[in-house]
C-alpha cells in the first residue's frame, strides 16, 4: 500500500463561543488558493479538512497552527481526485472520482487504502458524496451523465465489516449531496440536473423506498447539503451564489449569500457545532458561518 500526498494549507482557529446576533450569517473567508474545493469533513474535535477536486490533495485546518508537511511515501496507491469527505472510527472516507474508487485514509500518517473500488466488476463512474449511518453502513452517490434525459446515477451501500457495495436506487440525474435525518428514518439526496432535493424513505433493512421532492431550488445545482438539531436541512446550491436552509416540511427560511457564485458543499464543526463551513468553487476559497442552530452530529 501506498502513502499519499495531502498538501496542508491554511490553518485557522475554529471559535467555539455562542454566536453574537450580529456575527450571525455572515460569511468569514478562512482559506483561498483553493483547487475546487469540495467534501469538507470535521473530525469532531478541532480539525476539518476539505478535497480540491481538481488539485489532487487535501486541506487540513486545525486550531491557529501553519502546516505545510506533506508526506513522501512509497506505498503503491494514491488518490486520483477526491470530492466528499467522511469520518469513520478515526479514518476519513473519500469519493475519488479520479478513479472510480472508495478510499479510507489514515490522517495522521497520511497513509492511503483502496477500500471499494467498484461495483459488479466495473469501477464506479463519479463518486461525489457520502454518509454512514449509526450501524455504521456507508452510503453514498455514484452519478455519472449530467443530462435530463441519461438518469444513470445511482446510490450505493456498503454495509459495515465489509467492502462490497450494493446499489440501492438507480436511474437518478446527477445523484449529488447526502445526508440522513436525524432519526434515519430518511435519506436525503440532491438531483442535481432537475434542481432538486429528493426525500427516501429508509425501511428497517437500510432499503431506499420511492423518493418524494422535498426542495426545489431553480437556477442552479443542489449540491452537498447538512442538517441542524432542528431537522433543518442546509444545501448548498452550485451556480446560485448562496445555501439555503429549509424546514422539515421543506419550506425554505433561509438565504445564506456568498461572495462566490458557486457553493459546493456544508459540514457543521466548532466546539459548539454552531459553525458552518461552506465551500466556494467560483473562487476558490472556504468559508465559515455562524449560525444561531447546532448542526447535527454525524455518525463518526
Amino acid at each position: 500500500m501506498k502513502k499519499i500526498f495531502l498538501s496542508l494549507i491554511t490553518l485557522i482557529v475554529i471559535v467555539g463561543c455562542h454566536p453574537k446576533e450580529d456575527e450571525l450569517y455572515k460569511p468569514i473567508k478562512i482559506a483561498d488558493s483553493l483547487a475546487f474545493p469540495e467534501g469538507p469533513a470535521w473530525d469532531g474535535v478541532n480539525t476539518l479538512y476539505s478535497s480540491n477536486c481538481y488539485g489532487g490533495w487535501i486541506t487540513r485546518i486545525k486550531n491557529n497552527e501553519v502546516d505545510t508537511l506533506v508526506s513522501v511515501p512509497t506505498q503503491p496507491y494514491a488518490f486520483g481526485k477526491t470530492n466528499g469527505l467522511a469520518f469513520h472510527q478515526g479514518y476519513i472516507y473519500a469519493c475519488d472520482y479520479g478513479n472510480g474508487a472508495i478510499l479510507k485514509i489514515e490522517p495522521r500518517s497520511r497513509d492511503c487504502f483502496l477500500f471499494c473500488e467498484g461495483y459488479d466488476g466495473k469501477k464506479f463512474n463519479r463518486p461525489n458524496d457520502l454518509a454512514f449511518n449509526s450501524k455504521g453502513d456507508l452510503y453514498f452517490t455514484d452519478p455519472s451523465s449530467y443530462d435530463k434525459e441519461k438518469k444513470d446515477g445511482v446510490i450505493y451501500r456498503i454495509k459495515n465489516g465489509t467492502n462490497i457495495a450494493e446499489p440501492l436506487f438507480d436511474s437518478l440525474a446527477f445523484c449529488n449531496g447526502i445526508a440522513f435525518s436525524a432519526d434515519e428514518k430518511f435519506l436525503y439526496v440532491c438531483e442535481s440536473v432537475f434542481n432538486r432535493v429528493l426525500k427516501f424513505a429508509v425501511d428497517e433493512e437500510g432499503q431506499l423506498q420511492e423518493p418524494t421532492t422535498f426542495a426545489e431550488i431553480p437556477g442552479g445545482d443542489p449540491d452537498g447539503i447538512a442538517f441542524d438539531q432542528k431537522g433543518n436541512l442546509y444545501v448548498a446550491h452550485f451556480g446560485g451564489s448562496a445555501v439555503y436552509v429549509f424546514d422539515a416540511n421543506g419550506k425554505e427560511i433561509r438565504k445564506i449569500v456568498l461572495p462566490g457564485k458557486k457553493p459546493s458543499n456544508v459540514e457543521f464543526g466548532g466546539e459548539d457545532m454552531k459553525t458552518l463551513f461552506i465551500t466556494e468553487c467560483e473562487k476558490n476559497e472556504l468559508f465559515k458561518v455562524r449560525v444561531e442552530i447546532a448542526g447535527l452530529k454525524l455518525n463518526q
